[in-house]
């Protein structure tokens, strides 16, 4: 008889420090307490956030295994005994939704190679948001994920995006490393056209959220720093 194996379930988490439940429906918070293993990106991070969920008082109880950039393929195949027994597994991303962006989509893949049910739950993308909020074109778009940090890569990539975007007439989507958003938001204007509208996204969900869309020109007009917190571009020539 074949040995039952749990589901994996992908759960999203807040884009800040705001409270879980302004941003994350009940019933998702509600399934946390149903788990004891937990799939994350950063330990101390996951803590936090089931703390506010609910469970604080219960985190001891828990058991925490970490997937994250440096994590190599072998401890990532070896987390497949986690669902032995039946055993039902958590996954959770540093910020929104896990394996979006992020490399719990390595936990995701090896679920579907070894038959294991994989579930989503609802939550914030700042991706989706961004889009959502930015005016451009929603029917037809592309993440392109980080580019290049080198300056000359950087802005090669930046032209290469611009010319897809025209020529498909599709929003193109950039996430960056919250310290390099200044640099590549100057890039972005010196490289582009003036025509090209740009939205920067940042803080999203937030208080201090700001999001606002301009073309190049426009843009060129208005001194902002967006400073080291998380942001999303998006470029539509």
């Amino acid at each position: 008889m074949k040995e039952k194996t749990g589901r994996l379930f992908l759960i999203p988490s807040p884009l800040g420090e705001n409270d879980p439940a302004e941003v994350i429906p009940a019933p998702v918070l509600k399934s946390l307490e149903g788990f004891r293993t937990f799939v994350v990106e950063e330990v101390r991070t996951a803590r936090r956030y089931l703390s506010r969920a609910g469970l604080k008082g219960r985190i001891s109880e828990l058991e925490f295994f970490e997937l994250n950039e440096h994590t190599g393929q072998e401890t990532v195949e070896s987390y497949l005994r986690l669902f032995s027994g039946g055993n039902d597994v958590a996954l959770i991303s540093e910020a929104g939704l896990p394996a979006v962006a992020d490399p719990g989509a390595q936990l995701v893949a090896l679920a579907h190679r070894n038959g294991i049910e994989v579930i989503p739950a609802v939550g914030p993308s700042s991706l989706m948001l961004a889009l959502m909020a930015s005016g451009l074109n929603g029917q037809s778009f592309a993440f392109c994920g980080y580019i290049p940090a080198k300056t000359e890569e950087r802005r090669s990539r930046l032209r290469t995006i611009e010319k897809v975007s025209g020529q498909l007439r599709q929003t193109q989507i950039i996430i960056e490393t919250p310290y390099r958003n200044d640099s590549l938001f100057a890039d972005i204007l010196s490289v582009c056209s003036p025509a090209t509208k740009v939205c920067v996204a940042a803080d999203i969900t937030m208080q201090d959220a700001y999001i606002k869309t301009k073309s190049v020109s426009e843009w060129k007009k208005h001194n902002i720093v967006i400073g080291k917190r998380p942001c999303v571009f998006l470029i539509l020539a």
